[in-house]
């Protein structure tokens, strides 16, 4: 076997449909666009359009609301953290900050704050001081001989 007699199975692969290349191609000339019209045209995008009925996207009820002024928190489980510490990428002994957490690489940016969830398990005595956690999340961390501090007042439930 070389590697010039490499193929892929039959049928595995399609060939693309080129349009415009010739009568003898099937698809030449009008390009399977057919005759005249205005999707025969370029540029045209009809999409929801039913002939001058309202549209059905138009007819249904809007629903929900969008707050604009949300917080986003980046989301963090226990289990994650202990997995870090475990691995000595975070130093358990010392509070783990939310910077601590962005320089070990568990959370990529803080967001509006980091929130700690209660998945996973807690092993070793962690000091956390973060914007959000859940209170699960808090009763987990005082039981394994911890504490989880909230420094934010918004803290989500």
């Amino acid at each position: 076997m070389k590697l010039n007699d490499l193929r892929d199975n039959p049928g595995a692969t399609k060939a693309r449909k080129r349009v415009g290349r010739g009568p003898g191609s099937g698809y030449g000339k009008t390009g399977g666009r057919g005759i005249k019209g205005q999707k025969s045209r370029s540029g045209v995008a009809i999409k929801g359009y039913e002939g001058g009925q309202m549209p059905l996207y138009m007819r249904l009820p809007k629903r929900g609301f969008n707050k604009p002024n949300r917080k986003k928190f980046a989301v963090v489980n226990l289990g994650l953290i202990q997995k870090f510490v475990d691995a000595g990428k975070i130093d358990g002994g010392n509070t783990i900050t939310e910077d601590v957490l962005v320089d070990s690489g568990l959370v990529r940016r803080k967001l509006d704050g980091v929130r700690v969830l209660a998945k996973g398990e807690v092993t070793s005595k962690l000091t956390l001081d973060v914007t959000g956690a859940s209170k699960s999340a808090v009763e987990a961390v005082e039981k394994a001989g911890g504490s989880l501090t909230v420094t934010s007042a918004q803290s989500a439930e």
